[in-house]
């Protein structure tokens, strides 16, 4: 079950400044990818943040586990909620709009419900959670829109692309709550890094050439957003926003996510997207608002008071 806490005002502020920086990071990775391969632009995601998850490690004294299995385990999370999902939304942004491809990757909490409900006895699939994915799958359709389903094309397979990634995403809650409970968040997510390193690094190599810091300065600072501030940077305050407002408060920074990456996309390379994208993604939102469950309590207790006698 998902906790509920109180949101305090910084805890608000701090999700609204989560739902920005991971909002920017699509814009970021699109600019990136005007001069590198998706590959090679997981690699510096990946390999950046790892650095800098290391010296927090470091920094903070936290203990480092020496069990292989650990350590296996780290790798197959990297692989899981790493190197597949950035990999293919990063290659799905080459064809799609990123404002589309955010509101694609909302869909990661729809899917987490559906992977919680088949791998563990206690998140079984309730009539709220069956609304609320059902209403979640229909606003992705939706966004993908008839056409694609009827002429499939490149830009239909980037956008099964960057569900398949919001897919991996929760298969990787999976299997994080199986095999790395226990550990220290930071730790965690450092490990993460370095399993999906030694995977994206030599891969992005064989595949699109060597890597190389010799790029235009918008691709370097793009590269320094979306690996420094909003993957290990974000990975740190959301851990923080965790450890204030609880994990079910985070939906917030779910759906707050796509109206920044579709804003910017807009403002900076005029990216412009069909009203059923817009349609989906309210359908969507309502969806993650049913999981979210307070609204849903909220209209029980209403209809149970009415049917209080009251003096």
């Amino acid at each position: 079950m998902t906790e509920q806490k109180s949101i305090s005002g910084r805890a608000w502020a701090e999700m609204l400044l989560l739902g920005l920086i991971w909002g920017g990071s699509f814009l970021s990775i699109r600019v990136a990818l005007d001069e590198i391969g998706p590959l090679t632009a997981v690699a510096h995601r990946t390999g950046w943040a790892m650095v800098v998850l290391w010296i927090v490690v470091l920094l903070r004294r936290i203990p480092v586990p020496h069990d292989p299995k650990v350590w296996g385990a780290f790798v197959i999370m990297g692989l899981l909620n790493n190197v597949i999902p950035f990999g293919l939304m990063a290659w799905g942004q080459l064809h799609i709009a990123s404002g589309l491809t955010s509101i694609f990757n909302a869909a990661t909490a729809i899917f987490g419900v559906v992977a919680a409900a088949v791998f563990f006895a206690d998140e079984r699939m309730t009539a709220r959670r069956a609304i609320g994915v059902t209403l979640g799958f229909a606003g992705v359709a939706t966004a993908i829109g008839l056409d694609s389903l009827h002429n499939f094309d490149l830009q239909s397979l980037a956008q099964l692309a960057v569900l398949g990634g919001a897919a991996s995403y929760a298969l990787a809650g999976v299997w994080a709550r199986k095999h790395l409970g226990g550990l220290h968040p930071v730790l965690a997510a450092a490990g993460m890094l370095t399993g999906s390193s030694l995977i994206t690094l030599p891969l992005a190599w064989q595949v699109e050439g060597p890597i190389t810091l010799a790029l235009a300065p918008d691709t370097l600072v793009a590269i320094a957003y979306y690996a420094i501030i909003a993957t290990a940077g974000a990975y740190l305050l959301y851990y923080r926003i965790l450890q204030m407002a609880g994990s079910g408060n985070l939906m917030v920074v779910t759906l707050l996510i796509p109206p920044v990456a579709i804003t910017l996309g807009a403002w900076v390379r005029s990216e412009t997207l069909g009203p059923q994208a817009y349609v989906g993604f309210a359908l969507l939102a309502l969806g993650l608002v049913v999981l979210d469950g307070r609204t849903w309590r909220a209209i029980h207790a209403r209809l149970v008071d009415r049917r209080l006698p009251h003096r």
